[in-house]
């Protein structure tokens, strides 16, 4: 009997820009795979275009990586120091006749294409340098370095069984003799990707749609290279709401721009997980229920539609469910730079135990949570409408009857009920005034739960000028 190799996968973008959603979920699936396994994960940054490849790009993508807690067990690889790989490569399809040295110039293969374009034929590279038996080849300009091309099979097909989208044939005559070499000598994307894949022992490729057409040039450099091949599995893309690819004008589509407006990375995953894969009808579930149920057999062959409203939804269970103190650390940032005075306030977690089942962003939670933080300023108007003579002696009475309360939740609304039933009032008469001259705002959890939150010292302080 063979062992079955170890599930081994990779996320291997390129740092041309930020950690988009779309490279997220390739990611995510690509990481829920391999530990649903107990298989490796391998964090690879496809740097050769040296043009738009940035640091910063690849800091946002550690960035993004490091938020959702999608921890690679091995890497970063980063393609730039591992030229002596390719070449090594290069040097060995070289040898085998699988590559070429091509002295056609940009401006002479564009010509060609230009002509086949006229003569309604598909643009591709003529095959001037490729070698054929018998075939006599131009003389080498003595002032031109070459780019090596990989010699494509000029007959047959490229078939793979692709783990989302079934059978998948493309004829080699689809495809012409690819540059995996420039003049410079860097290898080209679709050479290094080959390369990477086999000398990493990738099994499964786990990426968009978007690179159905490289797969199979990726296959004939592997078979070419006597390489294993991985199995393939292309994701279809995500649109916004309007049925369009996702992009900048859905909103925010740089996953480091969602910590920024408030949502939590549990809630990201789960989403992101259900955007184009399912187990039932499950809708909430853990990032370790994720790793025990992913598969490839219940991913979804048509694109996915990003849904803010949903996603915002699933924010809001997990700030329910998220322990009050984690909680004090992400709102305590954005109260500080809103002027919060802590030092005269309750303590942080039980004003977030009340506050958060109203919220569906952390950013919410920190702005309700100010009314805690801050001096009330009702008004004017509002309190000539509630804070009238006719409730005067009741919120005296209340304030009196705080001096010796037992401060609970429960003895609070006691005391309300009785102070309200003394004076022959209805519950709104006396909470609206209460939390006017408590908050500053009319709009609050119930009354006895913010009367127990804010303190014995700050609720009589505040009701003195009143009582």
């Amino acid at each position: 009997m063979t062992a079955t190799p170890q599930v081994r996968t990779r996320f291997a973008p390129s740092p041309t820009g930020y950690l988009h959603v779309g490279g997220a979920r390739t990611a995510l699936y690509s990481w829920a795979y391999a530990r649903h396994f107990g298989g490796v994960f391998i964090l690879r940054i496809e740097d050769t275009d040296l043009e738009r490849s940035t640091p910063e790009a690849v800091q946002a993508i550690l960035d993004g990586m490091q938020w959702l807690g999608l921890a690679h067990d091995e890497g970063p690889f980063y393609q730039m120091q591992r030229m002596d790989r390719y070449r090594a490569a290069l040097a060995k399809l070289l040898e085998s006749g699988h590559a070429y040295h091509c002295y056609s110039s940009p401006e002479e293969v564009e010509a060609m294409r230009e002509r086949q374009r006229a003569a309604g034929d598909k643009p591709r590279y003529d095959g001037t340098w490729r070698p054929e038996p018998g075939k006599t080849l131009p003389p080498v300009p003595a002032d031109r370095k070459p780019v090596i091309r990989f010699r494509n099979p000029l007959d047959g097909a490229v078939t793979w069984y692709d783990l989302v989208k079934g059978d998948i044939t493309i004829a080699n005559r689809e495809m012409d003799d690819l540059v995996i070499a420039r003049p410079d000598g860097t290898p080209t994307y679709n050479f290094c990707v080959a390369v990477d894949d086999w000398e990493m022992r990738i099994t499964h490729v786990i990426r968009g749609d978007d690179h159905v057409n490289n797969t199979p040039r990726q296959i004939n450099i592997l078979q070419a290279l006597g390489a294993p091949l991985p199995q393939y599995g292309h994701l279809p893309m995500i649109l916004g709401t309007d049925g369009e690819k996702l992009s900048k004008r859905h909103g925010a589509v740089s996953v480091m721009d969602y910590p920024a407006q408030g949502f939590l990375p549990e809630a990201m995953i789960n989403y992101l997980a259900r955007l184009g894969w399912s187990h039932g009808d499950d809708e909430v579930f853990s990032v370790e229920q994720l790793c025990q149920w992913f598969d490839l057999d219940h991913l979804s062959k048509s694109p996915a539609q990003f849904n803010p409203e949903k996603l915002a939804w699933l924010n809001a269970h997990y700030i329910k469910q998220a322990d009050n103190a984690r909680l004090a650390e992400l709102v305590t940032p954005r109260m500080t730079g809103e002027g919060a005075d802590f030092g005269n306030g309750p303590a942080l977690p039980a004003v977030l135990a009340l506050m958060k089942d109203r919220a569906a962003t952390i950013n919410e939670l920190a702005a309700a949570a100010m009314l805690f933080y801050r001096a009330p300023a009702p008004d004017a108007a509002l309190m000539t409408q509630h804070v009238t003579d006719a409730v005067r002696p009741a919120l005296a009475d209340y304030a009196a009857r705080c001096q010796s309360v037992a401060w609970t939740r429960e003895a609070l609304a006691a005391m309300l009920k009785e102070v309200l039933a003394a004076h022959k009032l209805k519950m709104p008469q006396l909470a609206m005034p209460l939390r006017l001259l408590l908050t500053g705002q009319l709009q609050t959890p119930a009354i006895d739960a913010v009367v127990e939150v804010f303190g014995r010292d700050t609720v009589l302080a505040r009701l003195a000028p009143v009582a």
